[in-house]
């Protein structure tokens, strides 16, 4: 479990088949061990190794197939967490790093001292989406400002721009999306 709460940055370097690569700072990588869970963008993967400077982790086709993984270049920025434990501060809300889908960077604007993002996801994730409500888009913990018919915004404060891989977002660009644990089990409990 995660809290949405991005702790450090990191790189993609490059994959060999199903290895992916990440280089982070020697800070985060002093915390990482093999066996350990690491959310990179918000999926939940498991550490198989590390070495100086970087560390990989191995991609089944189904991540693949249901993440923006599979879509980085050299270089692109990640963000990184890891794993809440009983004394982490539960800032955020509960992120799993199960993706429910890739969403598209579709509209960004500037609004005040903020910058509010548009993501064009699936429709069949728009119900669990509300007004004022969490999402985890990239692994960041944010609030819905409003839910649309095909899309929802979020507004990020200056803070979370400078601290996350959305300093170098582009429109078109895809997210992985999580929503609302808590509104996927309410809709199960309610069809019983």
């Amino acid at each position: 479990m995660f809290t949405g709460i991005i702790t450090h940055l990191g790189k993609f370097e490059r994959n060999e088949k199903e290895k992916f690569f990440f280089s982070a700072s020697a800070s985060f990588l002093d915390m990482l061990h093999p066996s350990d869970s690491v959310s990179v963008n918000g999926a939940c993967l498991t550490v198989v190794k590390k070495t100086k400077g970087e560390f990989f982790v191995n991609l089944m086709p189904e991540t693949v197939k249901r993440t923006m993984l599979g879509t980085l270049l050299p270089k692109t920025v990640v963000n990184l967490e890891l794993p809440a434990t009983p004394r982490s501060f539960l800032a955020g809300h509960i992120v799993q790093g199960h993706i429910d889908g890739v969403g598209a960077l579709s509209k960004m604007e500037k609004k005040g001292n903020s910058k509010i993002l548009e993501i064009v996801v699936e429709k069949k994730l728009l119900r669990y989406i509300v007004n004022q409500g969490s999402v985890a888009v990239n692994g960041i913990s944010l609030t819905v400002i409003e839910a649309k018919q095909k899309s929802f915004t979020v507004g990020i404060i200056p803070y979370t721009w400078q601290h996350t891989m959305l300093q170098g977002i582009k429109v078109g660009d895809k997210v992985n999306t999580e929503v609302d644990i808590l509104a996927k089990y309410a809709e199960k409990i309610s069809k019983y």
